[in-house]
This record gives structure tokens, C-alpha cells and sequence, in this order.
């Protein structure tokens, strides 16, 4: 088992050439943060970045392969940050403070929005967006996530995403922007009572309680499913009891995790390879690597959050046929998983509240107060 902090950086390989992404960050000179986790994106290191107006950092790690970006930013009390556009769509958490964002594409009207601490909105593809601190006193920390490591991939030149004039005021729809999220019933085998959130602002995901039941991960826990309209953008929240855990389960790369609240560790391993453990908390990130199982532990006195964003589709992110090559079962894991997660509770004077049935029988079913 490795502790995560003992080994923040995997190896360079000399024959590897960087990428344009690669190339485009180092060149701004922010600091770029890698290994597995970030303990907390409300105190990460940042710099300035003359060029946006605010101070900023990049977070690549291990997990994201070169598919997705995690960045933040930090915004001083009473301050507006120069307009910017951008040709991809991005979604931004935020970690801390409050503020608003105003929004618009070419000559049209301009919308702006009021956002706190754990809201969560899209900025659509080519519009121009200015965000501000509205708190004199306090700093903003904003997390962002999109698609721009990809994306250069196949067209390596950074003008042609950030000096593009391109934007199509259709793919948004007409009326308000940012109106309230609405749901859509879920046509999945797997998903059938459930719904789908559609929405583009999303005030508080620490408060959000329109979850549904979620058995097939286990621990009791519930989700919501968030999509953004307009967008190829997604991403769910899990919320999960004190003192379980999730089953192990793997997807393909470049889906980064933030916590809402809550917490615990998760574990991370490559098929028949070392475990890496991930403590985490309010403002943690992590995103596991390609294909690696990786299972979440709850070791506080509250019920636990995580927020997913996710990758593109089609990114590996599921062998979808055989699903139960990606998942393992209670009774299938191995002894050592429940063995650690006890002795964590343990060193708090806590014990499990994991049914003892749940390593017995592989169908076994969690009891929930109120079915969705």
C-alpha cells in the first residue's frame, strides 16, 4: 500500500514528447500541481496571472491522461475580472466565497447571475463571461474543469480556443439562460424511476437533496445525474452514510472529483497492482487513472459527498457489456478493504455500520427509509 503523499509524481518517460497542452500551461509560468490529489483547492498554491486578472493554478493529475483540465483561479475581494471567452464549454465549482458572473455572446443582451460557496454552473462554448468577487473582504477560489487538453490534441494551437470569434447563440435555446434546472425520467435499465438533472446553474451541490437511490454501488447511498444543456458536458454527485463505504469500480480516465463535504479516503489500484490511499475532505480532489479500481470510505460522523466530472464520452469510461468486470462485490473484495476501513473508524471510536450480510450475499439490497 502506498500512502498518496509519498509518491506525488510517476516517473518521466525521456522518450515522451509534450504536448501542445503541456507546452501552453508551462508557458504561462502558474504553478502546476501533479501527483494524485490536491488536499485542498482552497489552499493550493496560485500565482498571478497578469493576463486574466487573477491568480491561478493548474491541477494535473495522474488521473486526468491528457483528456481533461482541472484549474484554479482566485479572485480578491471586490474585484471583476476582464472579459474572456472560450471556444469550449466549462464548468466551474466553486470552493469558496461569492461572487456573480456576467455573460452574453456578441452584441446580445447581458445576463448575470449571483453564485456562493458549492454552486456549480456551465460557461457555454464562445460566449464572453466576466466573473467577480462581490465580497469585500473575502477571497473567491473557483475550481474548473473542461475538455481543453483533448481538444488541443487535434488542433494544437492555443489562439484557435481562446481568440476564436465563433459562437452559435442557438445550441443554447431561447428564454433565460440560467433558469431553474428541470429533470428528465432516465431510460436505462439500470436507472428505471430515476431522473436526470438539466441544468446550467446549480446554487448549492453541499445542500442539493433531490438525490435518487443508487443500490448498485452500494453503502446506501444516493446520486443525482447532471446534465447541461447545449453541452457534452455531465456529471453526478454521490452522497453516502457515515461509517460505509462504496464497492470498488473502475472507468476510463480523466474524470475529476471534488468534495462537497464530508470525510473519509479513497483507495486506488490497477488491476493486480499497489494501492494508492487518498485522504480527503471538504475542497479535496482526485481523479483516479484509467481503468484503476478505486473505492470511497466514509470515516466522519456525517454523511459524505463527492461531485464527478466527467470525461468525454467514449472515453473508456465503461465496459458497459460486462458490467460486473468493472465493480466488485462485498463478498468478492479483498478481506484487507474492511480490515483497514474498521481501524480507521476505530482510531475515532467509531465502528462500521456495513451490514455483516453485505459480505455474505452478493445480491444483498440496502434498506432505505423512502424509495425515489
Amino acid at each position: 500500500m502506498t500512502n498518496a503523499n509519498d509518491q506525488q509524481q510517476a516517473p518521466a518517460n525521456p522518450y515522451r514528447r509534450p504536448s501542445a497542452y503541456e507546452e501552453w500551461i508551462k508557458d504561462t509560468g502558474l504553478p502546476i500541481h501533479r501527483g494524485y490529489f490536491i488536499d485542498d483547492v482552497r489552499t493550493v498554491e496560485v500565482a498571478p496571472w497578469d493576463e486574466r486578472g487573477c491568480s491561478a493554478a493548474f491541477l494535473v493529475l495522474a488521473g486526468q491522461e491528457g483528456v481533461t483540465e482541472a484549474r484554479v483561479t482566485e479572485i480578491a475581494p471586490a474585484t471583476t475580472l476582464p472579459p474572456h471567452r472560450f471556444a469550449l464549454d466549462e464548468v466551474v465549482y466553486v470552493a469558496e466565497g461569492r461572487g456573480m458572473t456576467t455573460i452574453w455572446a456578441g452584441d446580445g443582451p447581458k445576463r448575470t447571475f449571483e453564485w456562493g460557496k458549492h454552486s456549480m454552473f456551465i460557461v457555454p462554448r464562445g460566449y464572453h463571461h466576466q466573473l467577480a468577487n462581490s465580497s469585500g473582504s473575502q477571497r473567491v477560489r473557483l475550481l474548473h474543469y473542461n475538455y481543453l487538453p483533448i481538444s488541443m490534441s487535434i488542433v494544437p494551437d492555443p489562439k484557435f480556443f481562446f481568440d476564436n470569434d465563433f459562437v452559435n447563440t442557438e445550441i443554447m435555446g431561447e428564454g433565460d439562460l440560467y433558469s431553474e434546472a428541470t429533470s428528465t425520467p432516465v431510460d436505462h435499465p439500470r436507472g428505471q424511476g430515476r431522473v436526470i438533472w438539466n441544468g446550467r446553474f446549480f446554487p448549492d451541490m453541499l445542500a442539493w437533496d433531490k438525490l435518487h437511490t443508487y443500490q448498485e454501488r452500494g453503502a446506501g447511498g444516493h446520486r443525482v445525474g447532471v446534465m447541461f444543456p447545449g453541452s457534452t458536458m455531465w456529471s453526478h454527485m454521490s452522497v453516502f452514510p457515515s461509517r460505509t463505504y462504496k464497492k470498488g469500480h473502475r472507468h476510463g480516465p480523466g474524470v475529476v472529483i471534488v468534495i462537497p463535504g464530508g470525510e473519509g479516503y479513497s483507495i486506488m489500484w490497477p488491476e493486480g497492482g499497489e494501492r494508492v490511499v487518498i485522504p480527503w475532505a471538504e475542497g479535496s480532489v482526485f481523479v483516479p487513472p484509467n481503468r484503476w479500481f478505486h473505492q470511497h470510505f466514509n470515516i466522519g460522523e456525517t454523511p459524505a459527498r463527492y461531485l464527478a466530472f466527467h470525461a468525454p464520452r467514449g472515453t473508456g469510461q465503461s465496459e458497459r457489456v460486462q458490467y460486473q468486470n468493472d465493480q466488485i462485490e462485498y463478498p468478492e473484495e479483498d478481506p484487507w478493504v474492511r480490515q483497514k476501513f474498521e481501524a480507521e473508524l476505530a482510531e475515532r471510536n467509531l465502528t462500521s455500520l456495513m451490514p455483516e450480510r453485505a459480505y455474505l450475499d452478493r445480491e444483498y439490497q440496502f434498506a432505505y427509509e423512502e424509495e425515489d
